[in-house]
């Protein structure tokens, strides 16, 4: 019990360099890509936000692996389509509530760690299979916003150009510099000659308003009732565990990369982890 309740150890030498770089990259992608997920699902552009702020910030205090993160997922959030489209957003919020309930359950009987047991394939064949979903739900935005319609002419020229523009800086700038986040160098080296050039692109405020407040508190307005839960169900528990699949594996995949050793359940109680 005392060490769920240790939240922060100040005893751990922080480099807070690190700290912010990581936390501004992971901020100026997950904002662009919450609102994609959000719209795709057909929520409001303010509740995938809401999502990704709140995920973030629980996993950021209880989250029992550094280096990870959490937001919304592409994998979830199809899941929660045919949800979104028969029954409406209090429907998805009350299969969102029991996803976590069985979250927190298997967390207790600490199933997580059965993860460890997946074979090395899988779990690349999962990272790249997660690398082509975000990647096909970014093709829309090479379309007339609103429509099927491709870009044609100077706004399409444009378009390429500034994508592979950033995908060169992320690829090139680790050879210069490893101090600064490659993706984070190359949101701001775009921002800055879209600013300076005054170069007519689509921004994130074209794709949705984002003005608001902090998220309020909302229960579900569902009746706790046998028809209800035959509903939302199904989906509470495909989403729940398809998160933790997605997390769990990611745990793997960065223990790895830094070769170290969390336990799986520590991640499994505070939600889905994800790569900061």
């Amino acid at each position: 019990m005392q060490k769920m309740l240790n939240l922060f150890d100040f005893s751990q030498k922080v480099n807070y360099r690190n700290e912010i770089f990581a936390g501004l990259t992971v901020a100026m992608t997950m904002i662009p890509e919450s609102l994609s997920f959000a719209i795709l699902a057909g929520f409001s552009p303010l509740t995938g936000l809401y999502a990704a702020f709140i995920m973030g910030l629980v996993t950021a205090i209880l989250g029992g692996r550094p280096g990870l993160i959490s937001g919304g997922a592409g994998a979830t959030v199809i899941v929660l389509i045919p949800l979104m489209l028969s029954h409406g957003i209090e429907y998805v919020f009350g299969a969102v509530v029991f996803a976590g309930i069985i979250q927190i359950l298997i967390g207790i009987f600490k199933l997580g760690k059965l993860i460890r047991l997946v074979p090395q394939p899988v779990m690349y064949g999962f990272v790249n299979g997660l690398a082509i979903v975000i990647f096909m739900s970014q093709i829309s935005q090479f379309k007339i916003l609103g429509s099927n319609i491709w870009l044609s002419g100077s706004a399409l020229y444009t378009m390429i150009g500034l994508v592979l523009l950033t995908i060169l800086v992320v690829v090139v700038f680790p050879r210069v510099s490893k101090k600064v986040p490659a993706s984070l160098v190359a949101i701001a080296v775009t921002f800055a000659l879209v600013i300076i050039f005054g170069i007519q692109t689509r921004t994130v405020s074209d794709i949705a308003n984002i003005a608001g407040g902090f998220p309020p508190f909302h229960i579900p307005k569902i009746t706790l009732s046998f028809d209800v839960l035959k509903v939302i169900f199904p989906y509470a528990l495909i989403m729940s565990t398809v998160g933790l699949t997605e997390g769990l594996l990611t745990l793997n995949l960065v223990d790895e990369i830094t070769n170290t050793k969390v336990k799986a359940t520590a991640n499994v109680l505070p939600r889905e982890p994800r790569i900061s």
